[in-house]
């Protein structure tokens, strides 16, 4: 999921609602929008990779009937129903991407999972129970989450707190984290699906009648995967980079400097040779460059602000830090969590260092 953090008030491309054409956005490569409703996003991409043996979706949606509707209209639009699906690939670990993977494979038959090897929806505990004798590659062992990263509370110490009344975002993430677990152990078409496809960085996928290769892309979380057709030009972004907007980069269970991973990322996605970028929310854009440069300066204008708090009022708690970087109404757990990242990713640095005052991390930079 992504929240829409530290951006201005306009409405943005990716939380329009979603419309009901389907559009070739590259050679095979039809662009879907299904509705969401959750975290300030009006839709997410779906695309559909088309081959002589059927069709792949990329990123089929929330769990429920109103996306699998949507979806199942959009295939037939298209001359396609589920039957013709014999790939799903899911780019993260985010409802909003693998919800309706379960049913998809279901109708599907005997489709395929396709996911970075280090995959883990780690409020369902069961989606990675096949990993456990799996060599996960690119992923140092102690980034990866074990179980729920939020029990026992928030990792900066402090009341453990749900959501309050402005922060509609967090407040929507935790009903819908709620439903999905409810749903999850009705029925195992809400569940996340099972990989029978772990990739690594740099594996080759045939898509679309093409070779595609995994372009491993932590930040957003640990298990981010993008997919780069370096024939087309094309690259299958996910949430890793989007038109308007940044993913919130979250301090828990993402790694243990988030920030660093992501920003790395962005590096990795900036040399390759991209044409036109297929995000998981928003357009197509053609300016992968210039939307990395500016992803990476929104950032350091987080960390500078950070200096600048930190120097006018000296040690500080994660809540505290958070209030300066962020308006009132993004107040609550999402913020305190992106400002864990960084805060962390200066005490990694060198350039922070923290204290535990009563139970709370206390953070002192400088």
């Amino acid at each position: 999921m992504v929240a829409i953090v530290g951006e201005q008030r306009a409405i943005r491309q990716e939380q329009e609602d979603a419309r009901t054409e389907v559009t070739e956005v590259g050679p095979n490569v039809l662009r879907m929008q299904l509705p969401i409703s959750m975290t300030g996003l009006g839709h997410v991409n779906a695309y559909a990779l088309l081959d002589d043996r059927g069709v792949a979706i990329v990123d089929p949606g929330m769990p429920g009937p109103r996306t699998w509707s949507a979806l199942t209209r959009r295939l037939a639009d298209a001359d396609l129903s589920p039957s013709d699906v014999h790939t799903v690939i899911i780019t993260h670990s985010h409802p909003d991407h693998f919800g309706s993977a379960g049913r998809l494979t279901e109708e599907a038959g005997a489709a395929a999972v396709v996911t970075h090897s280090a995959f883990r929806a780690w409020f369902m505990p069961h989606s990675h129970a096949d990993a456990g004798d799996h060599e996960v590659h690119d992923v140092d062992p102690e980034d990866l989450p074990t179980g729920n990263p939020w029990d026992g509370g928030q990792p900066w110490g402090g009341t453990s707190r749900r959501p309050g009344p402005r922060d509609l975002r967090s407040r929507l993430r935790w009903r819908a984290m709620r439903m999905m677990g409810r749903a999850a152990s009705r029925s195992r078409r809400f569940a996340p699906p099972t990989p029978t496809v772990r990739v690594r960085n740099g594996e080759v996928l045939k898509l679309a009648g093409r070779e595609w290769f995994a372009v491993h892309t932590p930040g957003h979380t640990i298990d981010h995967l993008c997919l780069h057709d370096p024939e087309s030009g094309l690259l299958l972004s996910g949430d890793h980079v989007l038109p308007t907007i940044t993913p919130h980069i979250s301090g828990i269970g993402t790694g243990r400097d988030p920030l660093a991973l992501f920003l790395d990322s962005l590096d990795t996605v900036g040399d390759l040779d991209v044409k036109m970028v297929l995000p998981a929310h928003g357009h197509p854009f053609a300016d992968l460059r210039g939307r990395v440069a500016a992803i990476k300066g929104h950032h350091e204008e987080r960390l500078q602000k950070l200096r600048e708090v930190g120097a006018a009022l000296g040690p500080t708690s994660v809540v505290g830090f958070s209030q300066h970087l962020f308006r009132r109404e993004r107040w609550g757990s999402m913020a305190e969590s992106e400002t864990y990242a960084h805060l962390e990713h200066l005490r990694i640095a060198g350039a922070a260092t923290r204290r535990d005052h009563d139970g709370e991390l206390v953070y002192e930079i400088g």
